[in-house]
């Protein structure tokens, strides 16, 4: 391939991160009036209930969506189309989404008949009866969701990202419609009745989600009827890439689920203010709105990150499988390289505005409903411990996708589990420090995530070769620069525009940070900058030069 195909392609891929992060942008901006509505439910053990009980589906649409299934199937897809042609990669996919099918279904069932055992023989109170009826109703979400994520990595693989990224827009507009319908007819104080209308507005959703996904696969030639026979070449190695692969996504998509477990286990009720461990009692170290409070937080900080980090990730991950599956190691470096300078430093202005304006962005967008002023500081006050890694967790897709590239998912794996354990550890000691408390699920978040990225760069280094140190040490230290005069900006607007309330906090300082930050790395002469803005200038450019190239001469 030539040089300047090469670039081509890999402007198109790096091009195609812009559309993702704007489509996904939209997607979060209905997930926030998602999020919105239930939190209106209040902080309480009822709306704590469905967040834990939604954590499940929305587990495995993390680690397969943006994880297991789509880094063991891209590289995969990607081979088998560049060394046997489309119709051997059409006939793999039906092979996938049919075995798929049916390991799901099954898992399904099995889960379904665990809670209904579970009931029966352990159905403890109100609120473990409502969570199990809300797992059980939205468990077969998991079979639309992760079928969608496959079809939605065939499509990236062809070069398709507008659907796959706002597949969730179709969710959010589900359970928004959902909860304001309940709202109005099953009644306001039968929170109980509502919850369960918005489960199952989940299902419809992902049944309407998947179809739109095989319609389009039809589209772009790919067949969509499942097949189960005969067995694919690529299924095996697939298969093999899969388990570890889901265990290399980490903490980052796991331990939101082992907090939600302990916020609910240590969390007061209504009728248990302590708890027994080891035959020793102890007052319960969280509140009762502690799930929801750590919810919104989470949802806050993975805004930027869902639309930043992870659009760059799902963008270039097939690129990076093109290189490796073509043994271009110079060009799989290069791009690696790029792809940190541009998480980091998207990850360190985000994490620094978030970290400003964590309680008036908090209040703007959840106080409303049952939602009170006391829920809104505990929630800023955690999502404030979460962004402090939020440049970690951006450089972390980047570099779990570089592994999967290469097919070497045991290294994230190893580090994962290693630090899923001591983020565990973190978690169950610092959350018994008065002073932390629910703050304590993001600074443990931080910490492993730090520890994570520090890892993974130090060994794909040593798999890759130099990845342009100096180059990404200069790129952060001038991002650093350019994120300490914002915060400076925006600390010196909060104060004078304290009186006028939250929004116009958040109104006036959003912009006006961001406008500072990037006047300060255009002084910098930040490459990244131009990466961002670039296209947009060159477009501007041309419409402009077009513009006078059609005026009418003067006479």
């Amino acid at each position: 391939m030539n040089p300047q195909t090469q670039k081509q392609e890999r402007e198109h891929f790096f091009g195609q991160a812009k559309l993702v992060a704007g489509v996904t942008m939209v997607s979060r901006v209905f997930g926030m009036f998602r999020d919105m509505a239930l939190t209106a439910l209040g902080a309480d053990r009822s709306t704590g209930a469905f967040v834990l009980a939604f954590q499940i589906p929305n587990l495995m649409r993390r680690l397969f969506g943006e994880g297991a299934l789509s880094g063991a199937f891209v590289p995969v897809l990607t081979s088998t189309q560049q060394n046997d042609g489309p119709a051997s990669a059409g006939r793999l996919l039906a092979n996938a989404l049919g075995l798929l099918a049916v390991f799901l279904s099954v898992l399904t069932v099995l889960v379904l008949a665990g809670l209904w055992v579970w009931h029966i023989f352990w159905p403890g109170g109100w609120d473990r009866q409502l969570l199990v009826g809300l797992v059980s109703v939205m468990m077969p979400f998991v079979i639309t969701i992760c079928l969608l994520a496959l079809g939605s990595a065939a499509l990236n693989c062809r070069g398709h990202f507008m659907y796959p990224a706002a597949a969730p827009i179709v969710l959010n507009i589900f359970i928004i419609a959902a909860a304001t319908l309940a709202w109005r007819f099953v009644g306001k104080e039968n929170i109980h009745g509502q919850l369960y209308v918005i489960a199952g507005s989940v299902i419809v959703a992902g049944i309407v989600q998947l179809a739109a996904v095989l319609w389009l696969l039809r589209r772009s030639g790919f067949p969509v009827l499942p097949r189960l026979r005969p067995i694919e070449p690529g299924i095996k190695p697939m298969l093999k890439l899969m388990a570890p692969v889901a265990l290399g996504m980490g903490f980052l998509q796991i331990s939101p689920l082992f907090d939600s477990l302990v916020i609910w286990l240590l969390s007061i009720t209504p009728d248990e203010q302590t708890i027994s461990i080891l035959g020793h009692v102890f007052q319960r170290p969280l509140s009762e709105g502690a799930q929801v409070h750590v919810y919104a937080a989470q949802r806050l900080y993975q805004l930027p990150m869902g639309v930043l980090a992870i659009s760059l990730g799902v963008a270039v991950f097939p690129l990076l499988s093109r290189y490796a599956a073509r043994g271009e190691t110079q060009n799989l470096r290069q791009s690696v390289t790029r792809a940190l300078r541009l998480s980091s430093m998207e990850g360190l202005a985000c994490g620094a505005g978030l970290w400003m304006l964590a309680r008036p962005i908090t209040a703007v967008i959840f106080l409303r409903g049952k939602y009170t002023a006391a829920d809104v500081d505990a929630s800023a006050g955690v999502l404030q411990m979460y962004v402090l890694g939020m440049w970690a967790y951006c450089t972390h897709q980047i570099l779990t996708k570089a592994f999967f590239a290469i097919k070497q998912p045991r290294v994230p794996m190893q580090v994962s589990c290693i630090l899923m354990v001591v983020n565990m550890v973190l978690v169950l000691t610092m959350v018994w420090i008065p002073a932390l408390g629910p703050r304590a699920f993001g600074l443990s978040t931080t910490l492993t995530a730090l520890a994570s990225v520090t890892v993974l760069i130090v060994v794909l280094r040593r798999r890759l070769g130099r990845l342009g140190g100096r180059e990404l040490l200069g790129s952060l230290l001038r991002s650093m620069c350019a994120c300490a005069a914002m915060v400076l900006a925006i600390g010196a607007l909060m104060q004078a525009l304290h009186s006028f309330g939250d929004m116009a906090v958040v109104a006036v300082c959003i912009p006006a940070g961001a406008a500072v930050f990037f006047a300060v790395a255009a002084l910098l002469r930040m490459q990244e900058l131009g990466e961002v803005a670039g296209p947009l200038l060159r477009r501007f450019r041309r419409g402009a030069q077009q513009a006078n190239e059609t005026e009418i001469p003067r006479v």
